[in-house]
C-alpha cells in the first residue's frame, strides 16, 4: 500500500528525512480470508465468492491455533477479510482471541450485513480498523455489488459503525464504471465523517479475471491518482479530509514523485528516497495471505499460486521456505521482469508492479504490467 497522506504529511510538508534505505520487513501482514462464502455477488471479487457453503474451510479450532503460529512468528498486523467475514459462525471467537495475543486487528466488510446488533459486537470485540466496500454512488454500488439496495444497506452500516465509535475506513476499487465518480466519493467521505479512503486498482484475479474489460484505462487512472494527491496534498496542509492510500498499483508511487518534482522541486529528492526505501509492490514479503483452507498465497490475488498449507506445515516453515522458487523470485529487489517494466528507470521504486495482472492478461508472470499508469504506457 502506498499511504499518499502520510507520505506528503512527512516528506513534503514537515520536511522529515527518510529511511537511508530498505528495510525488509522481519514478518508480514497477514490477510487472512475466514469464509469464502458472501451475501452479495460483486463483479471485481477476488476470491469468485457467493452466498453457498464452501467445503473444506479451517475448523475453528485451526484456526485458533493458526492465530498461536501467526503470534510465533512475529506477525503483530492480521487483517479478517472473506467473503464476507461477518459470516463466518465463530468470527468473534477468532476474533477474541486475535485481541488476547494483541494483534492490530482489522476487519474487511462489505457493509451489508452491519445491524445495529452486530456493530454492538464488532465494537466490543475491539477491532483496530473496519474498512468497508464502497464502489460507488447508488447505481453504481448496486450494480457492482450484483444486488440492488447494497449501498443503501452499506451506507447504514457505516453510520452505525460511527454512531458506534469505530474507526472505519472506506475501500473502493476504481473501475471503469466509477473512475469519474471520484471527487463525490471524496465528498462522501468528508460528510459521514470516514476518516480514511482506500482506493485498489482492479487486479484480474476471481471474478475480477472474468471482468478486466472493466478495468480503467491508463488516462482513467493516472487521473484518478492525481486527483487523490492534489487532494491528499491540500488536506494535509490545512489539517482537514480523509487519510488517502492506495493499493494493487504500483506505479501510484512513480506518479508521486512526478507530482513532487513539478510542484516541490525542493523535496523531490527526499521523496525519492522515501519511496525506494517503501520499496514498491511486497506480495511475497511484506504482505501474506491465507484463504479459507488454509492454503498461504503471497497475496489475495494469487489464489492460483499456493507456497504451502498450514494444515500441512507451520506458516513459519512455509514463509521462510529458502528452496521455495516462486518465494525467492518474489523477494528479488528489483525483481526480474521483462517488457517495458524492465527497462523502465523507476523499476527500483514500484518492483515490478502487479505479477498478476501481468500473467493474467499474456501468461507471463513476469512480463510487464498493463496497469502502468505513467506515460509509457498510454497509447
Amino acid at each position: 500500500m502506498l499511504r499518499l497522506s502520510r507520505l506528503l504529511r512527512s516528506i513534503c510538508l514537515e520536511g522529515a528525512e527518510p529511511p537511508a534505505k530498505r528495510s525488509p520487513p522481519s514478518a508480514p501482514v497477514v490477510i487472512w480470508n475466514l469464509t469464502q462464502r458472501c451475501n452479495l455477488h460483486c463483479r471485481q471479487c477476488y476470491a469468485a465468492s457467493a452466498d453457498r457453503d464452501y467445503p473444506g474451510e479451517l475448523t475453528t479450532a485451526e484456526a485458533l491455533d493458526l492465530l498461536d503460529q501467526l503470534h510465533g512468528f512475529g506477525v503483530r498486523f492480521l487483517i479478517l477479510s472473506g467473503g464476507e467475514p461477518l459470516m463466518h459462525p465463530d468470527l468473534f471467537t477468532i476474533a477474541a482471541e486475535a485481541k488476547r495475543y494483541g494483534f492490530h486487528l482489522s476487519l474487511s466488510s462489505n457493509g451489508t450485513l452491519m445491524s445495529e446488533a452486530m456493530v454492538a459486537r464488532i465494537a466490543a470485540a475491539g477491532f483496530d480498523y473496519v474498512g468497508v466496500s464502497l464502489d460507488g454512488l447508488s447505481h453504481e454500488h448496486d450494480f457492482i455489488r450484483g444486488k440492488e439496495g447494497a449501498f443503501a444497506a452499506t451506507m447504514t452500516g457505516i453510520r452505525r459503525c460511527r454512531a458506534a465509535g469505530v474507526d472505519v475506513g472506506l475501500r473502493t476499487t476504481l473501475t471503469s464504471v466509477n473512475a469519474a465518480l471520484l471527487p463525490e466519493m471524496l465528498g462522501l467521505c468528508r460528510k459521514e465523517g470516514v476518516r480514511k479512503f482506500y482506493l485498489s486498482h482492479l487486479n484480474f484475479a476471481g471474478r475480477g479475471k472474468g471482468n478486466s474489460t472493466d478495468a480503467p484505462s491508463p488516462r482513467q487512472s493516472a487521473w484518478a491518482v492525481d486527483q487523490l494527491i492534489e487532494y491528499a496534498w491540500a488536506t494535509a496542509q490545512d489539517g482537514t479530509g480523509v487519510d488517502i492510500v492506495t493499493g494493487n498499483n504500483d506505479s501510484d508511487a512513480v506518479r508521486l514523485l512526478d507530482w513532487t518534482g513539478r510542484v516541490l522541486p525542493e523535496r523531490h529528492d527526499a521523496m525519492r528516497r522515501a519511496l525506494l526505501a517503501w520499496g514498491g509492490n511486497s506480495c511475497g514479503c511484506g504482505v501474506a495471505n491465507i484463504d479459507p483452507r488454509g492454503n498461504v498465497h503471497p497475496d489475495t490475488m494469487w489464489g492460483f499460486a499456493s507456497l504451502g498449507n498450514v494444515r500441512e506445515h507451520d506458516f513459519a516453515r512455509i514463509w521462510t521456505d529458502g528452496d521455495n522458487p516462486l518465494l525467492a523470485r518474489l523477494r528479488q529487489h528489483p525483481r526480474a521482469v521483462s517488457g517495458r517494466c524492465a527497462s523502465c528507470s523507476h523499476l527500483t521504486i514500484c518492483n515490478g508492479n502487479s505479477r498478476v495482472r501481468a500473467y493474467r492478461t499474456d501468461g507471463d508472470l513476469w512480463g510487464e504490467d498493463p496497469g502502468c499508469h505513467m506515460e509509457q504506457a498510454f497509447p
